[in-house]
């Protein structure tokens, strides 16, 4: 059985473009892959960086007003840089004007855990794999370790400007429940007051958890019987532990009463698969640039990139080998394998390129292989 595809959005800057252009190119794409088909539209939250989807909720409503039936979403709101409140009030006002479309996808980032690492404070990490492994057909390098970003110093300064002074994260998992409270209309404060949220309180919408590994989020979207999805395109060295973690803690709810994991891959689709691969060699410049610690820069035009040193490709080289590059039968023979090694419900793709006009191709191709239904719209 053929299983949905949906589409993740980073609105990346091209070299020489502008976040206003980005921002175009996003509607754009999110009007096409809804009559190609792809069950989902989901954007990205970052802050500081080359890409324009710095205000995924924003986002999210300009797209549910240029599509018609395409579910829209966040993956994810970082919730270390959100009050519950405004969390819950943004996207319930959203779905009163577009009710039963909206994904609320929560994530870790701006919380505790990853202040110490802005900090420059690296983690202590389980001894990794030293090796990539190939199991049925789906590459798993050794766990990427942060401790190996090279400068700390714009993410922390990043990570202080989000922040009224003196403030600090909610607890992750306490700031998931009061989400969810807020949502079912009783939320009550330490203080024994009852807060509802207008608009928010009843929003058809649903709650999704994204993590990178077996922990928190994991775990608590298996323990509340949420939707859950892997980051594979970002931590593919974990994917077999996130996946197994969250399946060992669900508990099934009226609601949800078995798992539905999505599972997120990199892609390039092109006619065939020197084209794919030709488009796809920045990729490795645009991921250095994150993990030099500088944050995501404008996305390079393969034509004249420079080669990337041995040291730097060093730093990407787990997510560069995991990209799902080539013809459509190729990514999608790939993408089949991620799906059974996951059991993935549904699969996740993004897709960056240089130019937006090869990004639509890539979305197009896939789709076309995979065999979503197309959708005609009236004239």
């Amino acid at each position: 059985m053929t299983i949905p595809l949906s589409v993740l959005d980073l609105s990346p800057i091209s070299a020489g473009s502008t976040a206003a252009q980005a921002l175009r190119n996003t509607i754009d794409l999110a009007q096409h892959a809804e009559r190609w088909g792809y069950q989902r539209y989901w954007v990205a939250e970052h802050h500081f960086v080359r890409v324009a989807s710095s205000t995924p909720t924003t986002l999210i409503g300009l797209i549910a007003a240029a599509t018609e039936s395409i579910r829209v979403g966040s993956a994810a709101v970082q919730l270390g840089h959100h009050t519950s409140i405004s969390v819950v009030e943004a996207f319930g006002t959203i779905d009163a004007l577009y009710p039963g479309r909206l994904d609320l996808g929560l994530g870790r980032s701006g919380h505790r855990g990853n202040q110490l690492r802005s900090a420059g404070v690296p983690p202590v990490p389980a001894p990794p794999r030293a090796t990539t492994e190939v199991r049925d057909g789906v590459v798993i390098p050794p766990p990427f370790n942060p401790g190996q970003l090279l400068d700390y110093t714009r993410i922390a300064a990043g990570l202080e400007a989000l922040h009224l002074p003196g403030a600090q994260p909610h607890d992750y998992t306490e700031q998931v429940h009061q989400i969810k409270a807020l949502l079912e209309g009783n939320y009550i404060t330490e203080e024994g007051v009852e807060l509802r949220a207008v608009p928010g309180e009843g929003a058809d919408l649903q709650l999704w958890l994204f993590g990178s590994s077996g922990g928190e989020s994991a775990q608590l979207a298996g323990e509340l019987g949420l939707p859950f999805a892997a980051n594979y395109h970002v931590s593919p060295g974990t994917i077999v532990e996130t996946v197994e973690a969250y399946r060992a803690a669900f508990r099934p709810t009226a609601a949800r009463p078995r798992p539905y994991l999505v599972v997120s891959a990199d892609v390039v689709v092109a006619e065939d698969d020197a084209t794919a691969q030709h488009l796809a060699s920045s990729y490795g410049h645009w991921v250095y640039s994150i993990r030099s610690g500088a944050g995501a820069a404008e996305y390079l035009d393969p034509a004249t990139a420079p080669p990337l040193s041995d040291t730097q490709r060093r730093l990407v080289d787990d997510r560069v080998t995991t990209q799902f590059v080539g013809s459509p039968a190729t990514v999608a023979e790939r993408l089949r394998a991620l799906q059974q090694l996951t059991g993935a419900d549904e699969i996740v793709v993004t897709s960056v390129t240089f130019d937006h006009a090869d990004r639509l191709t890539s979305h197009r191709l896939l789709a076309r292989e995979w065999g979503l239904h197309q959708q005609t719209r009236a004239a």
